[in-house]
């Protein structure tokens, strides 16, 4: 029971690796996230809806009335037979439902309850609403080291759903551990995953230096990042190189002949990565003239094969057709009525043929098949309907 990215795709990520997920959803209106497209707020492409699709693939949907007395002993009898009920209703809202811990593990002792969250479980801010825009990229710290120096406004929100794809990897992997534990030793865990912690993780470096000395670390500006080879420099074409040569001693004299500069090998104020931070402005401008000559596609070719750290920045749509992304299957193709469409993989590959990607489903679609294989018969089924319990 959970709506959005965060959520169901760590639900999507067990489905990817072989879990029956099923997605329980209110009669007629669903997932939320199928009304932000719906309105509007969320672009969508032709019949295909891309932010309900990725997080969505490989599941099946039933359609249940939680308010209806019935809906709620039907919900009852799936806890009964699950291994897991993930959810990321608040915490009122799961009281209101009767879903919260509680509930769930009076049905069943033996399931792992798994709930993502914003702020933790605990404190004040426990039951406050959130998405990955606020707790994850905002308060967690995020926001403000990826700003830079300078500059009038704080960096805005990444992308959508920037924070919900890892914390989706996170509490996957979480479920994931709590189910082995359990089979090793007899105990199903309650699993709590929060935005604002696996933001706090993603920025741990800063966090545990803040603690450590006054300031923390340094956010350096372009013409002072402290080793000249691991910045970004643009390209006479307008694009943009990283570089991340972390051992810049040991690349120095390769990395200056491939670019045409041998001058700067035995240039002392260079020649040593003592200098080259000591005199870090001149030599990010030299760097930017070197790199301002030659195009993005001038530079790929120059650089393929220096051993030293470095990549294009490249645009999504470059991403698509990337060598590497296409021979690792990083992208997989999903059969739709309109024709194949691409969603990305998950990011766990095993040394199995991995499972066929399903689109996402529509809501309610497999209400019918999932109460037959929960032993309802047809009469059952029916009184169901009836009493508006299920779509």
């Amino acid at each position: 029971m959970a709506q959005f990215w965060f959520v169901p795709s760590a639900c999507a990520l067990l489905a990817d690796w072989g879990a029956d997920v099923i997605k329980v959803e209110a009669p007629m209106r669903g997932d939320a996230m199928r009304g932000l497209i719906a309105s509007g707020a969320v672009q969508a492409t032709g019949q295909f809806n891309f932010m309900m699709e990725q997080p969505n693939r490989n599941k099946r949907s039933i359609g249940i009335d939680l308010a209806a007395p019935e809906g709620l002993a039907l919900l009852y009898e799936l806890v009964a037979q699950a291994d897991v009920f993930v959810t990321n209703f608040m915490p009122d809202a799961r009281q209101r439902l009767k879903i919260d811990v509680d509930d769930v593990k009076r049905v069943k002792p033996s399931i792992v309850y798994a709930r993502g969250h914003g702020y933790g479980v605990k404190g004040a801010d426990a039951g406050r609403g959130s998405n990955d825009g606020t707790a994850f990229y905002a308060r967690s710290g995020i926001a403000n080291r990826v700003t830079p120096v300078n500059s009038p406004t704080p960096a805005p929100t990444a992308r959508p759903a920037f924070g919900d794809g890892i914390s989706g990897m996170a509490l996957a992997g979480a479920i994931a551990a709590a189910l082995l534990g359990r089979e090793r030793n007899g105990h199903a865990p309650v699993v709590d995953v929060s935005l604002l912690g696996v933001g706090m993780w993603q920025v741990a470096a800063d966090i545990v230096a803040a603690a450590e000395f006054a300031g923390g670390l340094d956010l350096p500006a372009h013409d002072t990042v402290p080793n000249p080879l691991v910045n970004m420099y643009r390209t006479k074409d307008g694009r943009w190189l990283q570089l991340a040569t972390l051992q810049a001693d040991r690349y120095w004299p390769d990395f200056c002949e491939r670019v045409g500069r041998t001058d700067l090998i035995a240039d002392t104020r260079f020649s040593t990565h003592e200098a080259r931070q000591q005199n870090r402005a001149a030599c990010i401008r030299e760097l930017d003239t070197v790199f301002g000559a030659r195009t993005f596609a001038e530079w790929r070719a120059v650089l393929e094969t220096f051993d030293g750290q470095w990549d294009l920045v490249q645009t999504p749509s470059e991403v698509l057709g990337d060598p590497q992304v296409l021979a690792n299957g990083f992208m997989r193709p999903v059969e739709y009525s309109d024709g194949v469409h691409h969603l990305v993989d998950g990011p766990a590959q095993f040394d199995t043929t991995p499972n066929e990607l399903t689109r996402a489903p529509e809501v309610g679609e497999h209400t019918e098949q999932i109460l037959l294989e929960l032993g309802l018969d047809w009469a059952r089924i029916g009184e169901l309907k009836d009493a508006n319990a299920i779509t």
